[in-house]
């Protein structure tokens, strides 16, 4: 069983969008003999698996149609877990009454069944609740629906995390067993190659970009640090144009802001005005992979000014694409990025503002962060099929040891 509620409304989770997509493109493009799917969708919005390519050949024994919880907001913390249970309950009937040998539930969603009787397998993805609670647990309601979510987590039959920080956070933070706990590193999407490059220049002349610039993956959201990359941008502009940068280079650096919805785009663009920075900032619309491939992999460095990120996929496909990285030094980043980028502490504009200046101006460092992210962008690097055969091995331990 699979929830599949985040990929049908990709702005308000990108990640585990992601996540579930090339997860389904992959077990569909390696069937195994007697696997089948029931998912669990939105009602009244568009199933996935009907309407993404590639999937055709997924074998769906069933579909359980869910109300829109996520619209009571903190409120769908506590009535998922009811919801889930009696939905899962119901497919594991079916499932065995059609002959199955085993059932196991499998989220990425953050939202968990209660007691549904079936082994749980959950993705996680986001430690924000867990990390900042005075962000996400500021109700009643917020913190028992957090504190309900953790001890279900504590009891599922496994979670998988995408590397050893989350693997040591989950720990901490919820108390998970280490024997629960499996680690399945993420895989950057196909077109995230180097020779994405080449489409660059045609995207660039789309967005009227200049051929210098960074990009930010950022959302309107608690977990990015815009604070202080607002900040830094309004210390460099202040500072003044470093004599050595060839004239023919802007500044301050340019921005472009990638992966972000259009209120997220509009909030940002209002926090950018109130620094004075908003000519800093360009938009990207949301753009398919591969054409978003090509404008990170033209970019200078990505930007990843975040104070949580259990994750790390968009610095996984930055480096991907043999392009150097810029981040906080928090969560899964410092593991990914390695030698590849620049690493600065979080919340701390002004070491954040010399980051930026050295990889905008500096050509000896940018070459060496540069080669380094092209070492990591090798041809046998992970794929989303290492991740799926990973993924289908914690099933099986989960449905034979996991009740």
């Amino acid at each position: 069983m699979l929830d599949l509620r985040p990929l049908q409304e990709p702005e308000h989770s990108p990640a585990t969008a992601i996540y579930l997509e090339q997860l389904l493109r992959a077990f569909a493009a390696d069937p195994i003999a007697g696997e089948s799917f029931t998912t669990l969708v939105q009602a009244g919005l568009p199933d996935p698996t009907e309407t993404l390519d590639d999937l055709a050949d997924l074998p769906i024994a069933g579909r359980r149609a869910l109300p829109p919880t996520r619209l009571l907001r903190s409120a769908a913390l506590t009535t998922d877990p009811f919801v889930l249970r009696s939905a899962s309950i119901g497919a594991g009937w079916g499932a065995a009454g059609q002959g199955a040998a085993g059932v196991v539930y499998h989220t990425a969603s953050g939202s968990v069944p209660l007691a549904s009787g079936l082994p749980l397998v959950v993705t996680l993805l986001d430690l924000a609740p867990w990390e900042l609670p005075g962000v996400y647990q500021r109700t009643p309601a917020a913190r028992f629906g957090q504190r309900l979510r953790a001890r279900i987590l504590r009891d599922a039959a496994a979670v998988i995390v995408p590397g050893e920080a989350a693997s040591r956070s989950a720990r901490r933070l919820l108390h998970l067993r280490r024997e629960r706990i499996r680690i399945v590193p993420l895989a950057a999407r196909a077109a995230f190659v180097p020779e994405a490059a080449a489409g660059a220049p045609e995207e660039r002349a789309r967005l009227g970009l200049a051929e210098r610039y960074l990009v930010y993956p950022g959302r309107y959201d608690a977990r990015q640090d815009l604070p202080s990359l607002l900040h830094a941008l309004a210390d460099l502009a202040a500072a003044g144009r470093p004599a050595s940068l060839a004239a023919d280079v802007a500044w301050p650096p340019q921005v472009l802001l990638v992966d972000a919805a259009p209120e997220d785009r509009a909030a940002i663009a209002r926090a950018a005005a109130s620094y004075g920075v908003g000519e800093l900032l360009s938009y990207a619309p949301h753009l398919p992979p591969d054409r978003l491939a090509a404008l990170v992999a033209g970019a200078r460095a990505a930007v990843l000014a975040v104070v949580s990120a259990t994750s790390g996929l968009p610095a996984l496909e930055a480096l991907a694409a043999g392009t150097p990285v810029v981040a906080s030094s928090v969560g899964a980043l410092p593991e990914i990025v390695g030698r590849a980028g620049l690493l600065v502490e979080a919340r701390n504009p002004a070491r954040l503002a010399t980051a930026l200046a050295t990889i905008w101006t500096d050509e000896t460092i940018h070459q060496r962060v540069a080669e380094a992210a092209l070492e990591q962008a090798r041809p046998s690097r992970r794929s989303w099929a290492d991740v799926a055969r990973e993924t289908r091995e914690v099933y099986a331990s989960a449905g034979v040891g996991g009740r």
